[in-house]
């Protein structure tokens, strides 16, 4: 078998496995089997270990997406200046609509989000999804709509975790005929998520959490 085969066959099995019973919850051997492989060493050959694979299940579906969202952002900063609502708006939609595009992707679009959804919820709000690219200028974009204690509060990370539990959702039920509705309706959610006024109590409250030693 060529090797080209056999590394597409081992990121299809994981990415399907990953998203079914979890990142953890699945060997490397039940992988290797589900691949068809009876060298049981092909995987660690091709990727040496868990997070190797994992690195090319999720390369194998980024680049479209960072493709697609840098087009969007493109567009947003070519309007120039608009209006709070529709700038948070339109830059919710560039976060939303490249990952909601995999909803219709059948070569392991929905068992990406699936595992997506997964790593969001083991990262430090500091960090954006996928460790720089599109989601850095997307959050450089973001923070100067933002109060400064929404940005202290993470607000944007909210936003990003929020797309990716909505569509792992939605990705884990059958396909349907269309997401435009779906699709649409996350991005409103986001834009309030992102909208969203700090109350006077939660500022006293950030501002205490700050000043303890």
């Amino acid at each position: 078998m060529p090797a080209e085969t056999t590394v597409r066959r081992l990121v299809d099995a994981a990415e399907r496995l990953f998203a079914e019973r979890g990142i953890d919850a699945v060997s490397l051997r039940e992988i290797n089997a589900a691949a068809g492989q009876r060298n049981s060493t092909a995987l660690q050959y091709h990727f040496g270990d868990r997070a190797g694979l994992l690195k090319a299940v999720l390369a194998k579906h980024r680049p479209e997406i960072e493709a697609r969202r840098h087009q969007l952002l493109d567009e947003y900063e070519a309007r120039g200046p608009l209006p709070r609502a529709e700038a948070l708006r339109s830059l919710a939609a560039a976060l939303v609509r490249p990952a909601a595009a995999k909803l219709a992707d059948p070569d392991g679009g929905r068992d990406y989000l699936r595992v997506m959804e997964q790593l969001v919820h083991r990262m430090p709000p500091s960090l954006p999804e996928d460790g720089g690219g599109s989601v850095d200028r997307w959050r450089e974009l973001v923070a100067p709509l933002l109060p400064e204690a929404a940005v202290r509060l993470h607000q944007r990370f909210m936003a990003i975790r929020m797309t990716y539990v909505e569509l792992a959702r939605r990705a884990s039920g059958p396909p349907a005929r269309d997401d435009r509705l779906f699709t649409s309706h996350l991005i409103d959610v986001v834009s309030a998520v992102l909208a969203s006024e700090v109350s006077d109590e939660t500022a006293r409250l950030l501002a205490e959490r700050e000043q303890r030693p």
